[in-house]
C-alpha cells in the first residue's frame, strides 16, 4: 500500500478573494486524476490499498459532499477495480463508497453515499481515492473528483473588507 500525493494547491480549497468572512458561500473544487500520473509518480504500479490524495483541503474548511465521473476508460488487466472517496483517518467512504471503477461507463457519476457527513477540518488535509478491491494492473484511465466545500473559519481573512465596512 502507497499514499501517492496528486493534489496541487493550485486552485485547491481556496475561497474566491471577493468573499468576505460575513459572506461565506459553498464552493465547488474539482480535479481530474490521469492514473497514468499515478503509475509514474509511485515508481510502479498501482495496488489494492493505494490512497490517490487527490484535493487539499485547508485548515477551517467544512466538505458537504463529493463525487466522481469518469472520464476516459481504464486501462490494464484489473477487472475488479473500485474506489472508495473520503479522507484516509477520517473516513475513507464518506463520499463514495465501493464505486466500481472499470466497469462504469465513460462518463457516468459514482453515486454518492446516501447519507454523507459534513467534515471539518480542523488541520489542512486531502479528499483521497483509495483503490479498494483491485487485481491485474492498472495503467492509465481518467477519474475527476469534485467536493462541495465551505470556509467556516472565522478569523477574517487579511485584506479582504468585511460587508457594509
Amino acid at each position: 500500500m502507497a499514499t501517492i500525493d496528486l493534489a496541487t494547491w493550485d486552485g485547491d480549497g481556496v475561497s474566491a478573494p471577493s468573499q468576505a468572512a460575513a459572506a461565506k458561500r459553498a464552493y465547488v473544487v474539482s480535479r481530474t486524476v490521469d492514473l497514468a500520473v499515478a503509475v509514474t509518480t509511485k515508481g510502479s504500479a498501482l495496488a489494492q490499498g493505494d490512497v490517490l490524495q487527490v484535493i487539499n483541503i485547508p485548515a477551517g474548511a467544512m466538505v458537504l459532499a463529493g463525487t466522481a465521473k469518469k472520464i476516459s476508460a481504464m486501462t490494464g488487466t484489473s477487472t475488479d477495480l473500485t474506489f472508495d472517496i473520503g479522507t484516509t483517518g477520517v473516513d475513507v467512504d464518506n463520499f463514495v463508497d465501493g464505486w466500481d471503477f472499470d466497469a462504469a461507463a465513460v462518463g457516468s457519476w459514482a453515486t454518492p453515499v446516501g447519507v454523507n457527513e459534513p467534515y471539518v477540518y480542523t488541520t489542512a488535509g486531502t479528499v483521497d481515492i483509495l483503490f479498494v478491491t483491485q487485481t491485474g494492473t492498472v495503467t492509465g484511465g481518467k477519474v475527476a473528483v469534485s467536493i462541495v466545500c465551505v470556509d467556516v473559519d472565522p478569523a477574517d481573512r487579511a485584506g479582504l473588507a468585511a460587508l457594509g465596512s
